[in-house]
């Protein structure tokens, strides 16, 4: 993804390019007008990565006239197919310094103090904890004169909630933050990555009518289109496609779709697009089938390299546990996929070590980048055969696949678990709320 910026160089106009895989990319330097004296100051702007999120474009006002300044971060990549909403439970004070990137179309609340900031009323921001809330105390206490003159009950009211606010940001107790973001460009740091962080959930969801017009998303056309043929054998046997936008430079491309039956398992779609003017490719595998009525629990012990080259089928709502290592890759975190169990070792590795921008420039920590360094080479002596590990595939929709060598004997190193879904798992699914029948009533 880059961005192009345009500098005024003696008069001209200069157009560099910017990229957020360069380690020595520098901002970009605009002269622009202050809102606040209507003279010229300068503004600058530079894209970024997020590690373990995506990329944003941070931009600096200053006047030197003035002295007026303000930021403001923007998403450089498209509105996300599904809102967003992160809880955190912040219990220390070490908590405070978790980065937070809070668009402006998100919502933030504190629950125990009943506060919320709704969206559009803030620009967006890259922060931590601690700045949101001192962000939220300086916008309180900035009419608070006014107020002890106006309306002194509720200036007094004011104060006694902007203590409030200090007392969290002082870590005198413990609180919870939400940040709801129908767009999903939204992120709250996890400071244990790649491992799980108990402090922290997150949930995707699928947007309202009402929040895709607040995006400025077109709805779509009411109107049927002339249905095609539904005939299922009709589509095993041929590719379909259709036209769409390339996710990293978003000009047209297409993607090609196909039924394919996998053996002693069941249907899935594979979805690959290629974009012509960038070269991106990605490929997708959903299942083509219903939700299975228990989820399913995968369980591989490694004892050849051989394994190496097991076909494995890993749908959007499965993740990966590693016990031996405590890791533990979250659904949706790869999306779906058909490869081998090589090839999901190697997204894995890629995802965690290889396209980590943390590792390397000046967001790097000598401690952080030795950890990861450390994780990657496990994984290399894992797909070399040289450690002794259990590969874990938990699927609450139970449409998840690991091939079976044997089959149709059982493998000897291979458990498949069938377990009902707890009410958490439903939700995530969507199930709970689903009413297939007697709906019309």
């Amino acid at each position: 993804m880059s961005v192009i910026a345009e500098e005024n160089v003696r008069g001209g106009s200069v157009f560099k390019e910017i990229n957020a895989d360069d380690e020595d990319s520098q901002p970009t330097e605009i002269e622009s007008l202050c809102m606040n004296c209507y003279q010229n100051g300068m503004t600058r702007i530079l894209l970024t990565k997020i590690p373990f999120f995506k990329e944003i474009i941070i931009s600096s006002f200053t006047c030197p006239n003035c002295s007026w300044s303000n930021t403001e971060i923007q998403s450089a990549g498209r509105i996300q197919d599904q809102g967003i909403t992160y809880t955190l439970n912040v219990k220390s004070k070490q908590d405070m310094n978790r980065e937070v990137v809070k668009a402006d179309s998100a919502t933030t609340r504190i629950p125990e103090l009943d506060f919320e900031i709704p969206p559009y009323t803030q620009k967006g921001s890259l922060s931590t904890i601690e700045g949101l809330l001192d962000r939220a105390v300086a916008g309180l206490e900035q009419d608070q004169p006014l107020r002890n003159e106006t309306a002194p009950e509720v200036a007094v009211k004011i104060s006694e909630f902007i203590d409030k606010l200090k007392k969290l940001k002082e870590g005198e107790s413990g609180f919870t933050l939400v940040i709801d973001d129908p767009s999903g460009n939204s992120f709250v740091e996890n400071p244990f990555a790649p491992q799980k962080d108990e402090a922290l959930s997150f949930c995707n969801y699928t947007r309202t009518p009402q929040q895709d017009a607040q995006l400025g998303i077109k709805a779509e056309d009411e109107e049927e289109e002339e249905k095609p043929s539904n005939d299922i054998d009709t589509m095993r046997n041929e590719v379909l496609t259709f036209n769409t936008n390339c996710p990293e430079c978003n000009a047209p491309a297409s993607t090609n779709m196909k039924l394919v039956q996998i053996p002693h398992f069941k249907e899935v779609i594979i979805m690959a697009t290629n974009c012509d003017d960038c070269g991106h490719r990605t490929n997708e595998v959903k299942s083509g089938g219903a939700t299975e009525e228990l989820g399913t629990k995968i369980t591989l012990h490694l004892t050849d390299v051989s394994d190496m080259s097991r076909d494995l089928l890993k749908s959007e709502t499965c993740s990966i546990l590693i016990p031996e290592l405590e890791f533990e890759l979250g659904m949706a975190a790869v999306g779906g996929k058909f490869t081998t169990l090589e090839g999901i070792l190697k997204d894995i590795k890629d995802l965690i070590v290889s396209k980590n921008p943390f590792t390397c420039g000046d967001s790097s920590t000598s401690d952080r980048t030795e950890k990861l360094k450390l994780f990657g080479q496990k994984i290399d002596k894992i797909m070399a055969g040289d450690m002794d590990v259990h590969i874990v595939l938990d699927d609450p929709a139970g449409n998840s696949y690991l091939q079976n060598i044997y089959a149709p004997d059982p493998d000897p190193e291979m458990t498949t678990e069938k377990y009902t879904r707890t009410f958490e798992q439903n939700e995530d699914l969507g199930l709970n709320d689903m009413k297939t029948e007697g709906y019309q009533e």
